[in-house]
């Protein structure tokens, strides 16, 4: 069970300014237990395997947790445990002609614009306390790893594949075709095996996602038969001196009439008392809300380019929380060439791949 299975205790009544809120706050269980729940039962899982790990081949365990995810509820110690006085500050919304109509349209449908930052506080302090759940439950994992003899030659990778508003500019959830730093920039944490050539530490360098696939395959070994566009880690986890990418990329939205990219097929996308209907109801429509579009984020700024809407221009170095769209300020003309140069690079070197195998067919 989850938060989601007691939707009718925590969410009011619909038109209540709590309704879209995704927040169900501490869940209750008797002294010294936990939430019986998918993810403690993976968990749970995953150590039995490693304690009883087969014989015949290596053990590999992938362990998708859903937290931290909406609904935003946990359990004690870890509901308690965050001091709401020491949260850091919430990203208020910028002007009205500042962000796409995605955000203003689901701001304006989860209806959570008379909060106050009391309850904001609460909602985010359950946020971190499911943060801190996961924490328990990756301690509980490497615990069992030592225990097991295992540690020192596995490989660990702890990462997430998207980040949560939780707040920031008013919002809760996260969308598919916007790119702030709080749903693009997510944990990454890299333990490799014994015998691998590293400066333990902290590495500011711009990673990707695919980049972990194609550290794993360095590590084993691994001759990937296909093209893909990972660069392995291993030298930036050697020496933290190592230059990263230049630049990273995200890439979502649909174009109009791509309808099959709109999860139509969700039930929330036409039923207003589903949890996701303030974002799945304007992805369905044909307006400019879901157009497809792409980021180029580096060290120091961001673009992202949009079909049908204002592209954004943001400077990371005063402005990081990316309320500023300096899109059209003509001091910065030579960057926004640079990095529209960038992207279309990325786009030559991505756009397409030939099959490693020739096809022998006449």
């Amino acid at each position: 069970m989850g938060a989601m299975d007691q939707e009718a205790e925590w969410r009011g009544e619909p038109g209540s300014d709590g309704y879209y809120s995704m927040f169900a706050g501490k869940l209750g269980v008797a002294a010294g237990e936990v939430y019986a729940d998918s993810d403690w039962a993976h968990v749970r899982g995953a150590i039995d395997l490693i304690r009883n790990p087969p014989t015949d081949q290596p053990l590999s365990i992938y362990l998708p947790l859903t937290y931290p995810h909406p609904p935003y509820a946990v359990e004690d110690p870890w509901f308690s445990l965050i001091d709401r006085r020491t949260l850091p500050p919430r990203v208020s919304p910028p002007g009205p002609e500042g962000e796409p109509g995605i955000l203003r349209g689901i701001r304006a449908r989860q209806g959570l614009t008379g909060w106050r930052e009391e309850r904001w506080d609460e909602l985010r302090a359950t946020y971190y306390g499911m943060c801190a759940r996961v924490d328990h439950q990756f301690g509980l994992i490497v615990n069992a790893l030592r225990d097991a003899g295992l540690y020192d030659d596995a490989l660990i990778v702890f990462y997430s594949d998207h980040g949560d508003f939780t707040g920031d500019y008013g919002l809760v959830e996260k969308t598919q075709n916007t790119f702030a730093d709080c749903l693009t920039n997510v944990p990454l944490i890299i333990k490799p095996p014994r015998g691998t050539p590293i400066a333990p530490g902290v590495r500011e360098q711009l990673v990707e996602l695919i980049d972990i696939g194609a550290t794993v395959e360095a590590l084993t070994g691994i001759e990937p038969d296909h093209t893909h566009f990972g660069r392995s880690l291993l030298p930036v986890l050697a020496d933290p001196c190592t230059p990263g990418r230049d630049a990273v990329f995200c890439e979502g939205g649909r174009l109009r009439g791509e309808t099959h990219a709109a999860e139509r097929e969700s039930e929330g996308s036409t039923d207003p008392r589903n949890l996701y209907w303030p974002r799945l109801s304007l992805q369905r429509l044909e307006g400019p809300e879901h157009t497809k579009a792409v980021m180029c984020r580096t060290s120091g700024y961001k673009y992202v380019r949009r079909l049908y809407e204002r592209d954004e221009l943001y400077d990371l170095r005063c402005d990081p929380a990316e309320r500023v769209n300096l899109i059209d300020d003509a001091s910065l003309a030579d960057v926004l060439t640079n990095l529209k140069e960038r992207l279309l690079t990325f786009y030559l070197e991505t756009s397409d791949v030939v099959p490693f195998d020739i096809d022998r067919r006449r």
